[in-house]
């Protein structure tokens, strides 16, 4: 097996028959973190090699899930100060990856409609876009056959340099190509229950940074979302270099000084602090030490921009760089709780 693989983007199949998605970029040796997407069950809806399968969207139920049912798959990560979802390498049956089943779409006439707009998207976005051809792919469940008539088309692209130039280049596309678009508003409205439902995020602020993002769009009646990888030299390191402490919740005020990464995942905004509204910490110290925001959760892509002021609640934590450097920031995860607020 080759173990490069297993980064954002890329499925792993188990001994046993599920499907998880990874999540991140730097794993433990032993394993990789990846959280629960499918499972066989007899009244499930997709149909893989004979098996019924059912798809999990909620977070919350995907931990009831494998805490009732393949409690193996939860541990608890000392390094990242949380309980996460993962799978050891020796129960790892498949590891899918985007680029090999774009790849594969040249190689079969059976495509359905979905994998055929899926394969001319990316042709697109290579032909207009100059994404290099070895630099794209198609992740999430057609990628491991478990995908419905009108599932989203996931297209993911690789390295930083080559992510910058096409995110140039997709608002030209945007603007010319009228089978390729933005949202309009009524689809924003549908979005918003499923990615802001539940919070305190106001419609109207939801659109506000929504209706900016280029990542995601319509193409010929199929929803898709765009993710970037950063290329393998600037991920700082490896997974054991790390080590984050839970310091708890925190609410401040701040100016984005720098949302180049934002648009990647993890996406990141380096931040000047404002004003500090609550917080166990001082406020001296989240003013010295507090460095940037970041988040594994799309819905936080591309979601402010250079010079805006924001809100930000989120979870606090300290950040260990091999033992020596040290440095705070604020890490988005909770669906109902976490945010980003422009306010100018």
């Amino acid at each position: 097996m080759d173990l490069k693989k297993g980064i954002e983007g890329d499925y792993v199949e188990t001994n046993d028959n599920l499907f998880f998605d990874v999540k991140g970029l730097l794993h433990p040796k032993d394993q990789k973190i990846c959280f629960i997407r499918f499972y066989p069950n007899p009244s499930g809806d997709r149909t893989k090699a004979g098996i019924k399968y059912s798809k999990i969207y909620d977070l919350n139920e995907r931990y009831k899930f494998l805490r009732t049912n393949f409690p193996q798959y939860l541990f608890y990560s000392n390094e990242l100060d949380l309980e996460l979802q993962g799978v050891k390498i020796e129960d790892i049956k498949k590891i899918y990856t985007p680029r090999e089943y774009f790849k594969s779409l040249f190689q079969r006439t059976n495509l359905t409609k979905l994998e055929e707009h899926s394969k001319e998207l990316c042709e697109l976005f290579i032909v207009d876009g100059g994404v290099p051809e070895d630099s794209i792919g198609i992740s999430g469940s057609p990628m491991v056959g478990l995908h419905k008539d009108y599932s989203d088309i996931d297209i993911i692209i690789y390295g930083t340099e080559n992510s910058l130039q096409f995110q140039e280049n997709l608002n030209d596309i945007l603007s010319d190509c009228g089978f390729c678009r933005k949202y309009n508003s009524q689809e924003f409205i549908t979005h918003y229950e499923w990615r802001a439902g539940g919070s305190d995020v106001n419609f109207n602020d939801f659109v506000k940074s929504e209706q900016r993002k280029l990542h995601q769009g319509m193409y010929k009646g199929y929803d898709f979302f765009i993710r970037y990888i950063k290329s393998p030299k600037d991920w700082n390191g490896v997974f054991s270099d790390f080590k984050y402490s839970n310091l708890g919740r925190i609410k401040l005020k701040a100016k984005i000084t720098d949302a180049t990464d934002s648009i990647f995942t993890p996406c990141s905004y380096e931040v000047e602090i404002l004003k500090v509204l609550e917080c166990n910490i001082p406020n001296d110290l989240i003013k010295q030490r507090l460095r940037e925001i970041n988040s594994f959760r799309g819905r936080f892509c591309e979601h402010a921009k250079n010079g805006e002021d924001i809100i930000v609640e989120g979870k606090l934590e300290k950040v260990s760089f091999k033992n020596k450097e040290e440095y705070y920031r604020i890490l988005l995860t909770d669906q109902v709780k976490d945010k980003i607020l422009v306010i100018n």
